[in-house]
């Protein structure tokens, strides 16, 4: 059978199983599913289905199971490495109206959530108890939780408190056969044998599809100090956050910004940052009162060291809000000085930030394609926005390349292509320069073993798809696939 006809019999399957609403055929609607935050790959799907629980995500998939589709998980679409992008043979699982809240557990310390459920709705519900959930992307008012869980997402305050993978303990996940099953230990946090739960937090829907989800909540501090504190250039800026982990404190976060992004803010959000800062620092610090005080003197001591001509002291939860107002918008903001920009996503040394964003500056400077710099700058997750105008001939592909030639300097200084934004389609063709042959048949074995028929978002993280079933060696004759060049073996 055709593949549009076996699209079209899942769909009367499922709009008679889950509902006419759930099902969407329209070329006009699927259009509006065709890619993630990363516009510049684009393939409208060849079916939506949007489910309401997780018995109705096992319908869908063991109806693409029986058809022989192939599906991917979306949330809500905020990814930017292409993760979700859809197959145009294939069926969209949409985990928007998963957005329950289905219990907090304040003795536990825990919460369990549907994928849908955005990232800072959690945080909200728990607020009054005073407690929250740690990891926040800086797209959290619109993210949600099954998304984090497929990149394992981190955020600004990753840094003390580490990523989506340290902050969810249970998962349940509907595999590519159609079966529901759970990983992890959930509320009791403790689990033996092989752990599942870490081989699926960050597969990015390679392995399956989260329905419900067992996140830790966190006490709220109770001091929290953040600061503003400008430079004249990113390399002072640098050296005041080496100063201050160097000195034993570990901030809940530390964020950089360039010039260039000030700038985009500015226009974007007014966050009325100090006038001629060639970067500013984001520093925010919790615990203790005490212990709080005199990290705030050691950080405020070392940022005037190093050259800050301006530092200013959230007063209060407003006045903290404004300082990240600018931060949290950063990336959508850069629409206002650019018509178009990649969003880039790597991890250096920390020690390595002044040569590296030297580097890049020079790289801006040979090519004469514009790059903003945002980023984590205590654990080293750089996050370089690339400017261009897709309506230039030649700019969009000068801006791939030099997106590409940030990603090498990356790997070069032994860091990595992705901190939290994923590998997807846009940095496949890079994984090949970070593992060796050996190092990708392993993964794939392990991805083969969950979804031997790689209907499970197939296409993505790897550049070339292994062969499953196949030994795990080169043979003597090539397999159809490779002489058909859909596949490689390694």
């Amino acid at each position: 059978m055709e593949v549009p006809a076996r699209l079209a019999a899942v769909a009367e399957r499922l709009a008679a199983s889950l509902g006419p609403h759930a099902v969407l055929t329209d070329p006009a609607e699927l259009r509006t599913y065709e890619c993630d935050g990363l516009a510049r790959y684009a393939v409208s799907p060849g079916l939506v289905v949007l489910p309401e629980s997780t018995e109705q995500v096992a319908e869908t998939v063991r109806a693409c199971r029986d058809a022989g589709l192939p599906f991917v998980a979306r949330g809500s679409g905020t990814g930017l490495s292409g993760g979700a992008l859809p197959r145009s043979d294939g069926v969209l699982i949409v985990t928007s109206r998963m957005r329950r809240i289905l219990e907090v557990d304040l003795d536990a310390e825990c919460a369990i959530v549907e994928p849908g459920v955005i990232n800072l709705a959690i945080s909200r519900e728990v607020s009054p108890a005073h407690y929250h959930y740690a990891p926040d992307p800086s797209s959290q008012q619109i993210c949600s939780i099954g998304g984090n869980v497929a990149e394992n997402s981190g955020g600004a305050h990753c840094l003390k408190y580490g990523f989506t993978a340290h902050h969810v303990t249970g998962l349940e996940i509907v595999t590519p056969d159609g079966d529901v099953v759970w990983l992890g230990a959930g509320k009791c946090r403790q689990s033996t044998g092989y752990d599942l739960l870490g081989v699926f937090i960050g597969s990015e829907g390679t392995l399956g599809i989260a329905t419900k989800v067992v996140v830790r909540l966190v006490q709220t501090q109770q001091c929290v100090e953040t600061i503003l504190a400008a430079f004249p250039d990113m390399a002072s800026a640098g050296e005041a956050v080496s100063a201050i982990i160097a000195a034993g404190i570990t901030p809940a976060a530390i964020e950089m910004m360039d010039a260039l992004s000030i700038e985009a803010a500015e226009q974007a959000v007014d966050c009325r940052y100090p006038d001629g800062a060639g970067a500013v620092l984001i520093v925010e610090l919790d615990g203790p009162t005490d212990d709080v005080a005199a990290e705030l003197a050691a950080v405020t001591v070392r940022c005037e060291q190093s050259g800050a001509f301006e530092l200013r002291r959230a007063a209060d939860e407003y006045e903290r809000g404004e300082i990240w107002k600018g931060r949290k918008s950063a990336f959508a903001a850069v629409g206002r000085i650019s018509p178009d920009y990649i969003v880039q996503d790597g991890v250096i040394p920390r020690t390595a930030l002044p040569e590296v964003l030297a580097d890049i500056a020079a790289l801006s400077e040979r090519t004469g394609i514009r790059v903003a710099n945002v980023f984590h700058a205590g654990d080293g997750n750089l996050h370089p926005l690339v400017l261009y105008d897709e309506s230039v001939p030649g700019q969009g592909d000068a801006a791939e390349e030099v997106s590409g030639a940030i990603l090498d300097l990356c790997i070069g200084h032994g860091g990595s292509i992705t901190g939290e934004h994923g590998v997807g389609v846009d940095k496949a063709k890079h994984l090949p320069k970070m593992f060796t042959a050996d190092d990708l048949d392993t993964m794939q074995l392990v991805r083969c073993a969950f979804d031997p028929a790689q209907r499970c978002n197939p296409g993505k993280v790897f550049p070339t798809p292994r062969l499953c079933g196949e030994v795990p060696r080169r043979g003597t004759a090539p397999h159809p696939a490779q002489a058909a060049g859909l596949a490689e073996a390694f």
